[in-house]
């Protein structure tokens, strides 16, 4: 597959776990007939990713987010040469979905932006626990690093196929379950700065943690895993990436 077909793929993956993720937390989480909480949120997030898995796993590996493609590159798994087309694409996808998400908003008079925010990413006063910068900056780092520990265990040649999409899915269900009250979950760069560029000001302001933090744990995570390789020569994913 061409690169340029595997980049718009992970724009279209991407653009869905914004979409499906934030627009769960922004539509639905608080909605007074329905509301599904932090559960909901979490599950949310995980089951795009799980959809996207079967969807273009087979296409572009399903990476999704740019820590994802850094780390799989660490691990052995990417070419360093095809991260820039991969990211700029998961950025675009992100941004696109977060613009559609503040349109669909905005279509009921009781949505207000600095109110209701769109689900993006902080720390301190905008951490929704309040926690501050170094918990914020730990949690992203071990969340991620896990992650991508994860992906590549449920993607390495020895594990039973064709289950890398589910396991993949709930532990980032889990990671969000854990994290949400202390940053609202990143652990995805793209993910980030999609609804900080609407959100402006502090938003934008504190997403040099969601790009640092989540990369530092994707790369510690490619380096350890490779720890557990039964051989040297790096192993190419075909069908399936992550998130």
């Amino acid at each position: 597959m061409s690169l340029s077909k595997r980049s718009a793929a992970e724009f279209i993956g991407t653009f869905w776990l914004v979409l499906g993720g934030c627009g769960s937390a922004v539509l639905a989480a608080g909605f007074p007939a329905v509301g599904i909480g932090l559960l909901g949120v979490s599950l949310a997030f995980g089951l795009t990713v799980l959809t996207m898995v079967y969807a273009i796993g087979h296409i572009s590996g399903c990476h999704l987010n740019p820590a994802v493609s850094v780390g799989l590159a660490v691990g052995g798994r990417f070419k360093y040469g095809d991260l820039p087309a991969y990211i700029i694409a998961q950025v675009l996808g992100a941004i696109v979905a977060a613009y559609l998400l503040f349109f669909i908003a905005s279509g009921t008079a009781g949505y207000d932006l600095a109110v209701n925010g769109l689900a993006a990413n902080g720390y301190g006063e905008h951490s929704p626990g309040k926690y501050n910068m170094m918990a914020a900056l730990v949690t992203e780092v071990v969340m991620t690093a896990m992650f991508l520990f994860i992906i590549l265990g449920a993607t390495d040649k020895r594990a039973p196929a064709g289950l890398a999409g589910i396991g993949i899915g709930l532990s980032l269900t889990l990671i969000h379950l854990i994290s949400i009250p202390v940053t609202n979950t990143s652990v995805n760069p793209a993910r980030s700065t999609g609804p900080a560029l609407i959100v402006g000001d502090w938003a934008v302001s504190q997403l040099w943690l969601f790009w640092l933090a989540p990369i530092a744990g994707a790369i510690i995570a490619g380096i350890v895993y490779r720890f557990f390789e039964t051989t040297d020569e790096p192993q190419e994913i075909e069908k399936l990436g992550g998130v």
